[in-house]
């Protein structure tokens, strides 16, 4: 009995020490081992293994960023509830600014033309650079060429593509030469309150059409051709293999495009700003122009904070809606 129990204690303390094998023990898990709690879990040891160089690329311009854009935009909030010149303390109103935006004739204008902005320039812009994408998605002579061309105005900033186009909208310019012979010369486009912010858009979307392109263009690389060949065997016409096969194999990339295009029409205010400054008679205001002009302009701190929150909201309101949309379709 005396031999047995010593061999029994004996096998028992083997077990306990033999790894991956259970014994009676007094804990379980980390509160057992105290160098396994002090252990760095996996998220910290995979960030000890970036380098020191990596780290400082990262939170640098991480820094730079939250002082110069996250910090001031925070600010608008907290101005746009006060009345502020820009020299010394700020008044606070309250809602005073949200409430006056409902009575401002100019804001109504101005969130009409940011309507007509998002659905016109969002709708060309798409339709346009995905067509171009698809008729040069194919090897060919000069189709280089074409691309660079198309995206050419893209590397040109919005202040010069206005003032080019403000040249070209000129009485006797040269969209007055090539319109005369269908009898629409002659019209004084930009100083037209019926036609001004139409003609903005048409510049707008020339620079923007072959940057829409380029996104459609990567989108088309990754579709799987075996797919439309089958859709082609079985007898799908052209238009019913690019609606059926390639569209949804784009919704990654429309995603993205549909995100970029309304955070733009919303930001829209440079290219605005050099070919009618918001004129004639507000016409071609957008909440952008109207924010600009009544921050610095007018110097109104105050209001144009609130106008810059509005258009926040409205970019944010229009992405999380479309995103969660996209969401259960897939689901």
């Amino acid at each position: 009995m005396a031999a047995g129990g010593r061999g029994g204690l004996e096998l028992m303390t083997v077990l306990e020490r033999t790894p991956g094998r259970s014994g009676p023990r007094s804990g379980s898990g980390a509160g057992s081992d105290p160098a396994a709690a002090r252990r760095p879990g996996p998220r910290l040891r995979a960030a000890r293994r970036v380098p020191p160089l990596v780290w400082a690329f990262l939170l640098v311009p991480l820094a730079v960023e939250m002082f110069w854009v996250f910090w001031p935009a925070l600010n608008s909030f907290s101005l746009s509830f006060t009345r502020w010149r820009g020299v010394g303390p700020a008044e606070p109103v309250g809602w005073a600014n949200y409430q006056r935006m409902l009575d401002d004739p100019v804001f109504a204008t101005a969130l009409v033309n940011n309507v007509v902005w998002v659905v016109g320039f969002g709708g060309l812009s798409v339709a346009g650079g995905l067509a171009l994408a698809v008729a040069l998605n194919r090897p060919g002579r000069g189709v280089g060429v074409y691309r660079s061309a198309i995206y050419l105005p893209m590397v040109i900033s919005l202040a010069v593509t206005g003032l080019f186009w403000r040249v070209l909208y000129q009485p006797d310019g040269l969209v007055d030469r090539v319109l005369t012979p269908v009898g629409l010369g002659g019209t004084a486009w930009l100083a037209n309150p019926d036609t001004a912010l139409y003609a903005v858009l048409v510049a707008a979307v020339w620079r923007q059409v072959g940057y829409i392109m380029v996104l459609y263009l990567a989108g088309l690389k990754g579709v799987d051709a075996s797919l439309e060949e089958a859709a082609a065997v079985d007898g799908a016409n052209a238009w019913q293999r690019f609606w059926r096969i390639v569209v949804p194999q784009l919704r990654g990339v429309s995603t993205v495009v549909f995100a970029v295009t309304v955070i733009d029409s919303l930001r829209t205010f440079d290219i605005v700003w050099a070919m009618t400054r918001g004129g004639p008679y507000n016409q071609t205001q957008l909440l952008s122009t109207y924010m600009f002009q009544q921050s610095f302009s007018l110097v109104d701190l105050g209001y144009g904070s609130a106008l810059a929150v509005v258009i926040f909201l409205l970019a944010i309101g229009f992405i999380i809606t479309y995103l969660v949309r996209q969401a259960r379709a897939e689901d």
